[in-house]
């Protein structure tokens, strides 16, 4: 877990910083690729978990695009990222429509009262609906899309069909961090049931995200045989909106310590804060990962604001800690880079690329200008 400086040419590069290892993400999108070629299923990266655009061209070489869920992020799959744009949005702003029909190849209205608001500004638009089918895999109930009284799609199968001739295709989401194959053919078949006669009346059906089909040991045989099932039945094509799933393992967060404290525990105090660069941990109550986490000496490892529940985690170490010590924070692209806040004017990381042959550039890092343009 602890590791040298990083050397980009003659300089050190100063922590905190994400390191992006495109070695890391290839596993994943050859995985991505091997499905889109035994099922037909297209996939396109979700920018809500991971929007490093500096990384686009080399995921688009395995993927076929990407989707939004905001107007920026319409914009920035369309500038940046090659292959299909899709623009789904919980709900749309007047003043926001025209560009994201701009910027994108299809649309996905939310709901069947913003469908038909934009009925007439998005004609000749390739149109979709989200529906949501009343069941979901999230075991938190803050990322649980079917929740009572949730928001997130139109959930009533006659309301759906009567507007069915408006859109060419269906989105439904309702995954998260699925690594249940059954769990998942289990919710399919629920939605088959349910919308079946509206989904043979589609072009096309996106199933989202949340399936973790890049994972060690899923049945990937599987899930290809029932997607390419799903479009043979159905007679759509079918779009998979991978997040994490693409990008699992593909970056870290260096971090060196400052300082070193004892209070009934061991604690170390790093350049970093959960709540500012992790902050995704912070509200789902998990620890970041550290490898290999063993020996005998237990440390809380803490960031530096000012928030007392600013705390990484308890990790094992083969040594106390000292300062000046650098760690490694594992999974810290999905979810993390596109959190990242200017809490406590706590230094954003920089964002650094390892290539595939092993060589590292800086690509982005921030300074004041950057924490005093954030505000006004």
């Amino acid at each position: 877990m602890m590791c040298d400086h990083l050397q980009l040419g003659a300089t050190t590069l100063q922590t905190p910083y994400y390191l992006i290892d495109k070695t890391k993400l290839l596993p994943n999108l050859e995985k991505i690729a091997w499905l889109r070629e035994a099922s037909g299923a297209k996939s396109l990266l979700a920018l809500k978990c991971f929007a490093t655009w500096s990384v686009f061209d080399f995921m688009a070489q395995y993927m076929d695009g990407s989707t939004s869920s905001s107007l920026y992020e319409v914009r920035l799959g369309h500038e940046k990222f090659a292959g299909e744009t899709h623009a789904y949005s919980v709900a749309y702003a007047d003043h926001e429509i025209a560009d994201v029909l701009t910027y994108s190849d299809k649309i996905i209205f939310n709901s069947i009262g913003q469908l038909q608001k934009f009925a007439s500004v998005s004609e000749g638009h390739i149109r979709g609906l989200r529906v949501n089918p009343g069941v979901s895999t999230s075991s938190f109930d803050l990322a649980d899309p079917a929740r009572p009284f949730s928001r997130l799609g139109e959930h009533d199968p006659v309301a759906v069909a009567q507007v069915a001739d408006q859109i060419t295709g269906l989105m439904f989401h309702n995954n998260c961090e699925n690594d249940d194959f059954a769990r998942f053919d289990e919710m399919l078949t629920l939605i088959e049931n349910r919308f079946g006669a509206t989904i043979k009346r589609m072009d096309w059906i996106s199933l989202g995200g949340g399936i973790h089909f890049t994972g060690e040991g899923y049945p990937l045989e599987k899930l290809a045989a029932r997607l390419k099932k799903l479009s043979d039945d159905f007679g759509v094509q079918v779009y998979l909106e991978p997040g994490e799933a693409a990008i699992t393992g593909g970056a870290t967060l260096e971090v060196t310590v400052l300082d070193t404290m004892h209070n009934g525990k061991n604690l170390a105090i790093v350049d970093s804060s959960i709540e500012a660069h992790m902050l995704d941990l912070l509200i789902y109550r998990e620890p970041a990962k550290v490898s290999p986490n063993a020996g005998d000496h237990e440390w809380m490892i803490c960031g530096k604001s000012c928030l007392a529940g600013d705390v990484f985690g308890e990790f094992r170490f083969d040594a106390p800690l000292q300062a000046g010590d650098r760690l490694s924070f594992q999974d810290a692209a999905g979810y993390t880079m596109v959190k990242k806040n200017w809490f406590n004017g706590v230094k954003m990381p920089s964002i650094v690329i390892r290539e595939l042959d092993g060589t590292t550039r800086l690509v982005r890092d921030f300074d004041y200008d950057d924490f005093a343009a954030a505000l006004s």
